[in-house]
């Protein structure tokens, strides 16, 4: 293998079209799939070479990524009919770098196990939204034999700007259920605090001011509380997903009591079901101003 791994991207949402960015960016030979082929065709003029399939992609990698929405996707791509595992070359790398859950992950791991023993699977989902993936900004929440996966490292180089590695494969998807109940419970909390805040004669600007430049200043809140002032919702990381990991984190709890988190998320879903679910997890402050 060069040192320059060939890598293919399976699944060309926000994220994943961020990761083929920036890989095109580092130099890395790049090959990309995603069912609706529009997506790629910009990163084709940018020099990736767009696949009719996920085994066609995988054929001539030396990592697959694979960024999709969810479990049954996830083992569409990788172990369905011409999916990338009928392709990958011996000893090849497969980044699973989606959000899909504790247990569907540790499924998927002895599935690809059963099917190619050879394989060096990393569980690799990452900490940022959009915008960070567009910057190569996001924290890559990395799991696996490192040592058995060199090809991996100047990947997440490339699309991250920290790798954390957790220990064997599973743990940087339970790690990554952590930090977005994290996300969940304080994005709750900015829209609720917000709206006391206005309740109180105070703008959204004088709440920010007085915390600025303390240790509750949080760059995160910085950015919700912005897109509320402005009443813009693009979404970074839509509400539908972010239900969807406060359920995958609930699940993963078993009996383990998360009041709060339950309550958001019976919360999240009735704004989804009243049409906000595309919209970035700060529209839940328009969903909470406006449900009375």
């Amino acid at each position: 293998m060069s040192s320059q791994p060939t890598v293919a991207v399976l699944g060309l949402g926000a994220m994943g079209h961020g990761f083929a960015v920036n890989l095109l960016a580092a130099g890395l030979p790049t090959r990309v799939w995603n069912r609706t082929r529009s997506k790629a065709e910009d990163l084709g003029r940018s020099g990736a070479i767009i696949c009719d399939s996920p085994r066609h992609a995988a054929e001539a990698a030396d990592v697959v990524i694979t960024m999709v929405p969810d479990a049954p996707t996830t083992e569409e791509i990788l172990l369905g009919d011409n999916g990338a595992l009928e392709g990958l070359k011996q000893q090849g790398v497969v980044a699973q770098m989606g959000t899909i859950g504790v247990e569907p992950t540790e499924q998927l791991i002895r599935r690809v196990r059963e099917k190619r023993p050879d394989v060096v699977f990393i569980d690799a989902p990452v900490s940022g939204t959009k915008a960070p993936a567009e910057q190569g900004q996001v924290v890559v929440l990395a799991s696996g034999d490192r040592q058995a996966a060199p090809a991996i490292e100047p990947v997440f180089e490339a699309v991250g700007k920290a790798t954390r590695w957790q220990g064997e494969a599973g743990a940087g998807s339970r790690m990554k259920l952590v930090v977005n109940a994290w996300l969940i419970h304080m994005m709750e909390g900015v829209a609720e605090t917000a709206q006391l805040a206005e309740q109180l004669g105070f703008s959204i600007d004088d709440f920010w001011h007085t915390v600025e430049g303390g240790p509750l200043a949080v760059p995160y809140m910085k950015v919700k509380l912005d897109m509320i002032d402005s009443g813009k919702f693009d979404a970074q990381m839509a509400l539908a997903w972010g239900l969807k990991d406060a359920r995958l984190a609930l699940e993963a709890a078993g009996e383990l009591d998360m009041p709060a988190l339950r309550r958001i998320s019976d919360t999240w879903a009735k704004a989804v079901d009243a049409g906000h679910g595309e919209g970035d997890i700060s529209i839940i402050y328009h969903y909470l101003q406006n449900r009375g």
